[in-house]
């Protein structure tokens, strides 16, 4: 509920605090004495539209701020969740606050967080509504009529079962509509399709086959650099041509040549034998070297058998590799994925072959989830047509003390193009009026005049005031042109609404202004040759001579008191 309004520096008011209680506030005071401008400042922290003649005279903004206490459970938690906007406590007050500058430049706060005017009036249509004789906003707008007809008289589990059904009925639609487009996409494809599977088909792609062959690749790389070193390093121990000896044949003459040089076994040694033992060594020398080149041979042989390597598995293998990377160049993946792709595409070829079996049940099953959804509508829709008899019955019954005995008010239930039917159901409701016998009903707000359709809001909210999640009523002069009993009776079905809700009221009758829980008068002064709005809380007494000047007019006479008197103690 509304527990506080603040305002700076609107029209006449410099300067003023208002508190407000659980429970029916009356506000009151001579015509022009500023209860418009405090409707204007409300109106303003609701998100109306901002005005730079609201700013006081000499001031450079305007600023009203309205601080609200709601239950943790109230929707304006979830829609400033759904905004980013967390308040530390759920229990913490909501304050709407909005500045106003002279050249009509606003701005507007939640808890002092900056939000755009849209998100402060979706905030405010939570919190509070505004019943006026001009600017009808709340019942006179057709798009809550059929939730307040549902709050009013049917189960939440009847609409709870239709939400369900229509959710389901969509998804089948959803599913079925996504089946044809991708027949139809695979349809289009589908040569390309063939040809593709039967490509990587015949390639046979296979998981980690790319890292496999390349490390085959440079393992077959190393064996036949290694190879080719092998064959030239025992091309070096053959000739290169038929004139050169190999050097082994070399050695091997070498050998003999020096063998002349050295005495016949049983020969004497020749002078110098010094040089033939030199000989000696070099003989045995060139032998050693004869040997170790004999062996270097054989074990270069050796290797080379162990290399031999096929240059053809080389060939294959380089092939294989990059016939893969080409494909996966060509379908544009890895080639890692090419195993992957293949299912993927034998997989819509498998779906096109079969596409018909699946739209075909999907098919059913949407002709089945639509006439679940028709049938939970239907029942949903008998319940409404009882609750809306009901709903015009209790609200008929209200209209006759309002002076609107002559009015006829209905509940029209109007069935949707199958196109538009949704979570609620498949019609929509409209509350209507006709105000005088032969006229024919229409819409609230365009049928009723100011004084009618203000009644026959409040007829409207004593029948569902129970049922409304928004905790703060306002009524702008729902009295006026009534008086005696009929102004009597709108303040006791005032009274009775402030039972369920907080209801504040700016009246002219004293009948009403009698009812209220709190009092609040509205006076303009002047002081310093400036004037301004004030609002004073009234006690008893001060009640009492507010509301024998409301009877009796400027001159407050004894009888005034009396009967001010007479409808206090009725309340």
């Amino acid at each position: 509920m509304l527990t506080h309004l603040s305002i700076r520096d609107v029209v006449l008011i410099e300067r003023l605090e208002l508190p407000f209680r659980p429970g029916l506030t009356v506000l009151t005071g001579e015509t022009g004495a500023g209860k418009s401008i405090l409707l204007d400042s409300l109106g303003l922290t609701l998100g109306d539209r901002a005005s730079g003649g609201l700013v006081r005279a000499g001031a450079d903004q305007a600023a009203v701020s309205a601080c609200f206490e709601i239950p943790e459970d109230h929707p304006v938690h979830q829609l400033l969740a759904e905004q980013d906007i967390v308040l530390d406590d759920p229990r913490e007050p909501v304050v709407l606050r909005r500045t106003v500058t002279a050249d009509a430049r606003s701005r507007a706060y939640v808890n002092d967080q900056p939000i755009g005017v849209g998100l402060l009036r979706r905030i405010a249509s939570l919190l509070v509504e505004i019943q006026g004789q001009h600017d009808q906003m709340g019942l006179a707008d057709q798009s809550t009529h059929l939730d307040l007809l549902d709050a009013f008289g049917v189960s939440s589990s009847r609409r709870e079962a239709v939400a369900r059904a229509y959710r389901r009925w969509i998804e089948t639609t959803a599913a079925l509509a996504a089946a044809q487009s991708d027949m139809e996409a695979t349809r289009r494809e589908e040569d390309w399709l063939r040809q593709s599977v039967e490509d990587l088909g015949a390639l046979a792609p296979q998981e980690d086959e790319e890292e496999q062959l390349a490390a085959l690749r440079v393992g077959l790389q190393q064996n036949e650099r290694r190879g080719e070193a092998i064959a030239a390093a025992l091309s070096e121990l053959t000739p290169r041509d038929r004139r050169s000896a190999a050097p082994a044949a070399a050695l091997r003459s070498a050998s003999r040549t020096l063998a002349r040089l050295l005495p016949a076994p049983g020969d004497s040694p020749a002078p110098g034998s010094s040089q033939e033992v030199q000989a000696q060594e070099a003989l045995i020398a060139l032998e050693k070297a004869e040997e170790a080149l004999a062996e270097a041979e054989t074990l270069l042989s050796r290797l080379a058998a162990d290399a031999d390597t096929d240059p053809r598995l080389l060939e294959e293998t380089e092939e294989r590799l990059f016939a893969l990377r080409a494909a996966g160049r060509k379908h544009g993946v890895a080639v890692t994925a090419l195993p992957g792709l293949l299912a993927s595409l034998k997989a819509r070829l498998e779906a096109l072959d079969s596409g018909n079996a699946r739209i075909e049940q999907l098919q059913q099953e949407t002709r089945v989830t639509r006439e679940a959804f028709a049938a939970a509508s239907e029942l949903l829709s008998a319940d409404r047509a009882k609750a809306a008899r009901r709903l015009e019955n209790a609200v008929t019954a209200e209209l006759k003390p309002l002076r609107l005995d002559r009015a006829r008010f209905i509940v029209s239930l109007l069935p949707l193009a199958p196109e538009a039917w949704n979570l609620r159901g498949k019609e929509q409701a409209s509350f209507l009026i006709a105000a005088n016998p032969g006229q024919p009903p229409g819409p609230l707000a365009k049928v009723a005049s100011g004084g009618e359709l203000s009644r026959l809001m409040l007829a409207l909210k004593v029948v569902l005031a129970e049922r409304s999640a928004i905790p703060t009523l306002v009524f702008d002069e729902v009295d006026s042109g009534v008086g005696g009993a009929t102004a009597s009776s709108i303040g006791d079905r005032l009274h009775r609404v402030a039972r369920d809700v907080q209801v504040l009221v700016v009246t002219h009758s004293p009948q009403v202004a009698a009812r209220g829980d709190q009092h609040l008068r509205i006076s303009k002064r002047v002081q310093r040759e400036r004037t301004e709005t004030l609002a004073e809380p009234l006690d008893r007494p001060a009640r009492r001579e507010e509301i024998a000047r409301m009877l009796a007019g400027e001159t407050i006479t004894d009888a005034a008191r009396i009967a001010a008197d007479s409808l206090l103690e009725a309340d």
